[in-house]
């Protein structure tokens, strides 16, 4: 009897704790990515110095790059730069903006990648996609998934704790983008991967139902959790299907329409909450408006200082964010003055 199966690309070690980042040395040694430390560590500018002294004891033989800006344009510098020598591996130490340029400029010479992040903003720590804007658009690129990702608390406790709320918005959006998926079964009979839907699903229940807060290091360890599970689950699949539906969409089409509203895990968690609505599923809008108002996260568009004209507008542009992907966006097609209708029920029933 055949047996079928398949494999799935993971990373090769995951570490989520303090003290970490000063701990590089022997993480690469133990995960046999690199044991003499002959490796391109690329951060950020608020954090380079600091950096290299924390890591220089445990990597002596690192080479400490900085970059900035998020864009395709830094990252093919930063993938340039990596010429200069044989490295391991790259690290990307910092928020997602580093992280996602580490990733982009090690895919391009086929080299591991490490994932070390010092922030919770949005699942792209762990996941097989780098996030750059290319002539004033942000766009998606496909990247070798992360051989190993790291959360080093101690940075996550110190850095902005709005950036790292929105870690939260992120995670629990996955649950309106799998409502999504299904829809999308349902009316165009496509494909629903569900190894990939567990673990976006898992990670998002743990969080929406975890006590806590980002002063608790054992929520704290959930949320790093859920966003790595989150890009696994990208990984799984091979699209960000199982994290991001009508949810992202809305999101992208604030970020395109209204640049600078908020930040990505924030608009996420706002999106997916709308979307949550117009499928008139009361039980999850309660749970998860619950979940945001817990953690100070926008509900309403006045709270990312949107109008309601204004984020009627990114709900009609949104479907062009992804012209690919079926939502309930998508399948209610709803005009200008439906949209207004919605938002006024939605804005009285989230009041409530």
């Amino acid at each position: 009897m055949p047996l079928l199966a398949r494999s799935i690309q993971t990373p090769l070690h995951i570490d989520v704790r303090r003290g970490a980042v000063a701990d590089l040395g022997r993480i690469l040694a133990d995960g046999r990515i690199s044991s003499g430390g002959d490796v391109a560590v690329v951060v950020g500018p608020g954090l380079g110095e600091r950096v290299a002294e924390m890591i220089r004891p445990s990597l002596s033989s690192a080479d400490v790059f900085t970059t900035s800006g998020g864009t395709l344009d830094a990252a093919l510098e930063l993938a340039a730069k990596l010429r200069s020598r044989q490295y391991d591996a790259v690290v990307g130490i910092g928020g997602g903006t580093t992280v996602d340029t580490a990733k982009y400029a090690a895919s391009r010479w086929g080299l591991p990648m490490i994932s070390v992040a010092t922030s919770l903003a949005n699942d792209g720590i762990g996941s097989p996609v780098a996030s750059l804007i290319n002539d004033g658009i942000k766009g998606s690129y496909g990247v070798h998934i992360p051989f190993g990702v790291v959360v080093d608390l101690d940075f996550v406790e110190n850095g902005p704790e709005r950036v790292n709320r929105g870690g939260i918005g992120d995670v629990i959006s996955n649950i309106s983008a799998l409502a999504d998926w299904e829809l999308a079964r349902e009316v165009r009979n496509e494909p629903v991967d569900g190894l990939a839907a567990s673990l976006a699903r898992m990670g998002a229940e743990a969080v929406l139902a975890m006590p806590g807060d980002m002063s608790d290091d054992a929520f704290v360890t959930v949320l790093a959790e859920a966003l790595i599970s989150s890009g696994l689950a990208m990984a799984v699949c091979g699209s960000s299907r199982p994290s991001s539906g009508g949810c992202h969409e809305i999101m992208h089409a604030i970020d395109s329409l209204f640049p600078g509203t908020a930040s990505h895990g924030e608009l996420a968690g706002l999106g997916a909450l709308f979307c949550t609505f117009l499928r008139g599923d009361e039980p999850r809008l309660a749970q998860m408006s619950d979940c945001l108002a817990r953690h100070q996260l926008p509900r309403l568009p006045s709270d990312v200082g949107l109008s309601d004209e204004q984020f009627i507008e990114a709900v009609g542009f949104a479907p062009r964010t992804r012209p690919d992907r079926y939502t309930i966006l998508e399948h209610l097609a709803m005009t200008p003055d439906e949209t207004r209708r919605k938002l006024a029920d939605y804005a009285r029933a989230i009041d409530n």
